[in-house]
């Protein structure tokens, strides 16, 4: 085992360095924990803006509205991606709708993207170069020099799609737990005569401090029902901006109530119904899992202490009897 550590490290130092880093992440979770913030803070003004960017797309002339889009830019980064054309085939417009499902929704979110896609395994194996073969932290041992430097590279490509499809499918649970309880509220909504944008408007409202991902979500649908042309257009958009088939199910719900008018709360009621059925289902699966799960911890560190505890007073009794005769 200490023939794999680095040159001068023995396993006291591993333990410090392990035990360091376990406390700055306590220290960290108990801060994120007491630091009380807004959850809808920043998100409010992002709806403000696409509100007055929509407003800019009706009201102002086509030769402004293109001076606007030239004036938008992120410096270094833009002139890299645009000189290298990596804006450019399907797999960008793929990046494009993965960070809108991941709740990033800025014009230069792909650009960043696109920047650190490109530069992250440039800086991986810098840093292997500097600190491997520089600092020789691995010296004398070739093998672990090449599966550092390998896997250093690999985290650099994988590295930026691995952080947004954790964020996508961090953010989709949380609407997935929110979306019975909005479509309740959705429900008394409707059969208290407010219509489809209104409605969008005060559940967003009332789920801003609970769910701030699904109350985003239907404020700018919400925006986009007043002040789109075509309000199946910003229904899809819902859709395709979450990536759920949950949403999208109740997407064309709303879609097939306003085309054939259709009452709206006894659809939205059934979804409901079925969202929290399969929300129940999800839950019962997971504890019916629960055994085979907590088998390995339980022979790993419950068992041992265990064993410890009830044999410890015994053996140190036996080995007392030994010495004393």
């Amino acid at each position: 085992m200490e023939d794999m550590l680095p040159k001068g490290w023995e396993m006291i130092d591993v333990i410090m360095a392990m035990a360091a880093i376990a406390a700055f992440l306590v220290v960290l979770a108990v801060w994120n924990a007491a630091l009380s913030r807004d959850p809808m803070q920043g998100r409010i003004k992002a709806l403000q803006e696409r509100r007055e960017a929509l407003r800019a797309g009706f009201i102002a002339p086509q030769k402004r509205r293109s001076t606007i889009k030239k004036m938008k830019g992120v410096g270094t980064m833009r002139q890299v991606v645009d000189k290298l054309k990596l804006m450019q085939g399907q797999q960008t417009k793929k990046a494009q709708t993965k960070l809108m499902n991941a709740g990033w929704r800025n014009k230069d979110a792909i650009i960043i993207y696109l920047f650190f896609k490109l530069v992250m395994p440039f800086l991986m194996v810098l840093m292997v170069v500097i600190f491997v073969f520089g600092f020789k932290m691995f010296a004398d041992k070739p093998m672990m020099e090449i599966l550092v430097s390998l896997g250093a590279v690999l985290v650099g490509f994988m590295g930026p799609d691995l952080f947004i499809k954790n964020a996508i499918s961090k953010r989709q649970l949380a609407m997935r737990k929110a979306l019975p309880d909005a479509l309740d509220l959705m429900v008394i909504c409707a059969e208290a005569g407010l219509t489809l944008d209104s409605a969008l408007a005060r559940v967003a409202k009332e789920l801003g401090k609970t769910f701030p991902e699904l109350a985003d979500e239907f404020s700018l649908a919400s925006i986009e029902l007043g002040f789109l042309t075509d309000r199946r257009l910003a229904l899809i958009n819902l859709a395709e901006r979450t990536g759920m088939q949950d949403i999208k199910a109740v997407v064309t719900t709303l879609i097939q109530t306003e085309k054939y008018g259709t009452p709206l709360a006894n659809s939205l009621r059934v979804l409901s119904a079925e969202f929290r059925n399969e929300r129940l289902m999800k839950a019962e699966e997971k504890a019916a899992r629960l055994p085979a799960v907590m088998t390995i911890p339980l022979i790993l560190f419950i068992l041992p202490v265990l064993f410890v505890v009830l044999l410890g007073p015994a053996t140190c009794q036996i080995s007392d009897n030994f010495i004393n005769r």
